[in-house]
């Protein structure tokens, strides 16, 4: 029998090697071993392999590095990783560095070879798609978007190995190029759509909001919802003298993730609830029954202090799972200025307690919001709390309302400690606090995820500029009722 396609292993000695090169040379695949990175590279320039199968750690560097430098020298050749361990972040990591697909332990031999010839046949269908479709659209790409033949070879290269859904549009949104992911994600089989206008061929309303929106430059984060249930992560980039491409990632088990884990917490926390109301009404109830001594008063003040707190921590999750579940529907014309006011009223002790200097700026009278005054009333006492919780004694606080066109601007300013740069996208997370906040200081780490759920729930944007060691300000940008 002849020999099939020329597969190269660069992995370090072990068993799951041996396993590897006896399953494929029993398949009769054609086999040569790299066993360092030199030999490696020289077996790639020398015997072109038509795959190749990369460990994890291969002579002392990382797989991911070795696979990606490959992949900038040879950006058709298919590439397997082997990975000694699985985790939910490797197939994105995967995914991201243009590897064509990974196997993991425990394997059979039959699974090693299923995997290759899977791979093999991906990047043979896929490199024969791109060619008939870069041939039948090369006339239309040099007129409209004068692509050098450079550029369309390295166009082809780049979508030949890419998973994801790619959409190529004109500068008036005219499909110049779209990718099998592209024609199954949207049901187009049999349907003609180069030259077609995108919104006409593929009428859905998440991709014709992402186009929208992204008139005025990158876009990164837009999702993509069908009606089964599917979501797409989908990034819009704009292409010089071309239009812009669109790329869709299937991030559906992600959502699902997200779904259970939230159904989780507000189940369990609906209930903790009851027990611990229980709890509380009892304890009130002991001292009735019979005189306490002072060591047994401290201990049950002290019982009482932590049930307490836990029943607030249950509280805020419920909160957050209702916001997220979008139960927040009561709406109202509100004055902002109203609430703001009642709010510092109730923090007043706080503030002389630690002897603050506190600015409150009105501006202009801001407009009226219609909205939830219970829910904008809990946002402003989180930030204001933040803000009072993380000063140091004689510190300052800013609060500031500004009304700007067709929005009021809330802004709460601390002198605290700051937050790092690369933490500042992450404080809105749930459970998440600072890695430089003080010691002495309690919480939950709800706080902002309930002021992010809040301010989304009312349409509006929220975000925070700091800088360690002078201090935070977080923003809030709600739309004014007219």
């Amino acid at each position: 029998m002849a020999k099939q396609d020329l597969i190269l292993l660069a992995m370090d000695p072990s068993p799951s090697l041996e396993l590897l090169v006896k399953a494929l040379r029993a398949s009769n695949f054609d086999l040569v071993l790299a066993h360092d990175r030199g030999g490696l590279d020289k077996l790639t320039q020398n015997s072109i392999p038509a795959l190749a199968v990369i460990g994890d750690s291969f002579a002392g560097q990382d797989g991911f590095s070795i696979a990606a430098g490959m992949l900038e020298r040879f950006p058709t050749m298919p590439i397997v990783l082997y990975s000694e361990g699985n985790s939910p972040d490797l197939a994105m990591k995967v995914l991201k560095t243009g590897i064509t697909g990974y196997i993991h332990p425990p394997l059979t031999m039959e699974e090693i070879v299923e995997e290759i010839r899977r791979a093999l046949k991906r990047a043979r269908t896929l490199g024969d798609w791109v060619r008939r479709e870069v041939k039948r659209t090369t006339a239309s790409l040099e007129q409209k978007a004068r692509i050098s033949e450079s550029e369309r070879v390295k166009l082809e290269a780049i979508i030949s190995n890419i998973q994801d859904g790619v959409l190529v549009l004109d500068e008036q949104h005219h499909i110049l190029i779209a990718n099998q992911t592209i024609y199954e994600m949207f049901s187009l089989d049999g349907t003609p759509i180069v030259g077609k206008y995108v919104k006409d061929i593929i009428p859905n309303a998440d991709l014709s909001a992402l186009i929208d929106r992204a008139r005025d430059g990158i876009l990164k984060y837009h999702e993509i919802n069908f009606d089964d249930g599917r979501v797409f992560n989908a990034q819009y980039t704009p292409l010089a003298r071309i239009g812009s491409a669109v790329t869709m990632q299937d991030i559906s088990y992600l959502k699902e993730i997200d779904r259970l884990k939230n159904e989780f917490v507000h189940t369990v926390s609906h209930d903790l609830r009851s027990p611990l109301t229980a709890i509380l009404g009892y304890m009130e109830l002991i001292e009735r029954v019979g005189s306490l001594n002072d060591s047994q008063r401290d201990f049950l003040n002290r019982l009482q202090a932590s049930v307490q707190h836990m029943t607030s921590l249950v509280n805020e999750l419920l909160d957050v799972g209702r916001l997220e579940a979008g139960f927040d529907t009561r709406r109202e014309v509100v004055d902002i200025s109203n609430l703001f006011e009642y709010s510092l009223t109730v923090f007043d002790s706080q503030i002389r307690k630690k002897n603050l200097r506190l600015t409150v700026d009105h501006g202009d009278t801001p407009k009226s919001l219609r909205a939830n005054p219970i829910r904008i009333r809990q946002m402003i006492d989180n930030l204001i709390g933040n803000a009072i919780k993380y000063t140091p004694p004689g510190g300052d606080i800013r609060v500031s309302i500004s009304s700007q066109e067709n929005q009021v601007i809330l802004q709460v300013s601390d002198s605290g400690p700051g937050i790092p740069p690369d933490e500042q996208n992450r404080v809105f997370e749930k459970f998440y606090r600072a890695s430089n906040r003080p010691g002495n200081v309690e919480g939950s780490g709800l706080g902002l995820a309930i002021v992010k759920s809040i301010v989304e729930s009312h349409h509006g944007r929220v975000w925070v500029e700091s800088k360690v060691g002078v201090g935070s300000t977080f923003i809030v940008l709600l739309p004014v009722h007219e």
